[in-house]
């Protein structure tokens, strides 16, 4: 049976199934360590113990997910040498160094200062602490900066020359950093992270002030949120915006498949919702906007869109996979800014912490961050496809010489392996979220326990607002 089965498609499945596991950790925790910065900058400028309440809450959040996303990220470098040896071969001389730099970099950054978020609330200053939080933010941003820079080389190479046997080797480093697609896809990702941090963050206030509970913290929570909504949402689809167009020029393939187009055309209409059917070329059940599509990708009415049809079939993308999770992503795009409008209109007429439709729609909201992403991600990678370096490398020949029978019981395992760890992680963070923040006085208690020097330092400084 087992040898049946294409190993290929196997390894790719597995792989699929890792990373989209792995992806949502660092998604969440990039936005949450520099969201975590601003709240401990809030609480020295403020002196309001609310802030400190709340960053204790988080941070704990934070150490489990860095957690899962640590050992997520482990088993995905294991992978390139049990599935994909030949694309480790013919490539690591390029993308060795890069996930290189961002072990001796970023990782060992942010491990070294976690400790002190962690656990340095009594044993150094404030502003030391602070210091620490910041230096972790810059930690995820510096892993986010070199991960998909080698990404984005796969996307877009260049600054390398072919030896023999087809082994890839670095002429110009600088070259195969900033490759052409690495800035924006570098932008738009880091701002997906600050907005599923985001709608997590103003999903809970949202589910506290519904239910009375915390209503304090949960203002501070809401209110941060919402101005992430307000500003980021909005620039998010500009961003977004400039990465398609960028696409358009070095991955047209992608490009025609996110569109749904099939025939090259001069005012090529958006596709509004179809059912792609790539066996017979064509969209079935179509809803089109005529030319929007010329117009966005070209900025001109009767501008010129290739259609799949111009490449190969054996050189096109999953085209319905491609379509849809193009539009999930976009969709829930257009709902977040859609929530920093409805903030806006409450803000002004004061109900925003008081209006239920409203925090039930943030509730609804809470998880779109992370299905972006992962609809982000599958529209990057499976548009790629059947390249797993564009133009250089295919899928089919960067894999393993290994059957399905040994691919396929790793595969279960992992399914089994990681439903259990990484349920059992969600479900703790579940739990904290429901204990919510802790007074000065869950915390410490109240009867002569002594309460560590930022307490102290603090009982004497006024509050400050809580947005």
């Amino acid at each position: 049976m087992l040898t049946d089965l294409d190993p290929v498609f196997l390894a790719r499945l597995q792989f699929t199934f890792t990373v989209a596991f792995h992806i949502l950790f660092p998604a969440f925790t990039i936005g949450l360590a520099s969201w975590l910065a601003v709240v401990e900058w809030r609480l020295l400028r403020t002196g309001d113990k609310i802030y400190e309440e709340v960053y204790r809450m988080w941070v704990k959040i934070f150490a489990v997910t860095f957690g899962m996303g640590v050992v997520s990220g482990i088993v995905l470098s294991f992978q390139f040498g049990t599935n994909w040896s030949v694309f480790s071969d013919r490539t690591g001389n390029v993308l060795g160094p890069l996930l290189g730099y961002e072990v001796l970099t970023a990782f060992f950054l942010e491990a070294s200062f976690l400790g002190i978020m962690l656990f340095g609330w009594d044993r150094v200053s404030r502003k030391m602490h602070f210091a620490s939080t910041v230096i972790v933010a810059f930690g995820t941003l510096l892993s986010a900066f070199w991960i998909l820079s080698a990404n984005s080389w796969m996307q877009t190479p260049q600054g390398y020359e072919i030896g023999e046997a087809g082994i890839l080797y670095p002429t110009d480093w600088l070259e195969i950093i900033f490759n052409p697609s690495f800035p924006y896809r570098l932008v738009h990702m880091v701002t997906a992270a600050y907005l599923t941090t985001a709608f997590v963050v103003g999903g809970v206030g949202a589910y506290y002030l519904f239910r009375k509970q915390h209503v304090r913290h949960a203002r501070v929570m809401m209110g941060m949120a919402m101005i992430m909504a307000v500003f980021v949402a909005p620039a998010q689809i500009l961003f977004g915006d400039f990465h398609g167009l960028n696409s358009f020029e070095y991955q047209p393939a992608k490009v025609a498949a996110m569109e749904g187009l099939w025939e090259t055309k001069k005012g090529a209409p958006m596709v509004l919702f179809a059912w792609p059917d790539q066996a017979a070329e064509t969209n079935r059940y179509a809803v089109e906007i005529p030319k929007v599509s010329s117009l966005i990708l070209t900025h001109d009415w009767e501008g010129e869109v290739r259609g799949l049809k111009e490449w190969p079939a054996d050189e096109r993308p999953p085209v319905a996979v491609v379509f849809w999770s193009f539009r999930i992503m976009v969709g829930l795009g257009v709902l977040m800014a859609l929530t920093g409008l409805f903030a806006i209109f409450l803000f002004f007429r004061k109900k925003l912490f008081d209006t239920r439709w409203f925090q039930v729609w943030c509730m609804a909201l809470t998880p779109a961050g992370f299905i972006a992403v992962v609809a982000g991600w599958f529209v990057t990678e499976v548009g790629r496809q059947p390249w797993v370096v564009y133009g250089l490398i295919r899928t089919a020949e960067a894999a393993s010489p290994v059957g399905a029978e040994q691919i396929a019981p790793s595969l279960a395992a992992f399914i089994v392996v990681y439903l259990f760890i990484f349920g059992a992680g969600t479900y703790y963070i579940l739990r904290l979220i429901a204990k919510g923040p802790q007074t000065e006085d869950e915390v410490f208690g109240t009867h002569g326990v002594d309460k560590p020097p930022i307490f102290s330092d603090m009982a004497s400084e006024k509050g400050g607002d809580h947005v």
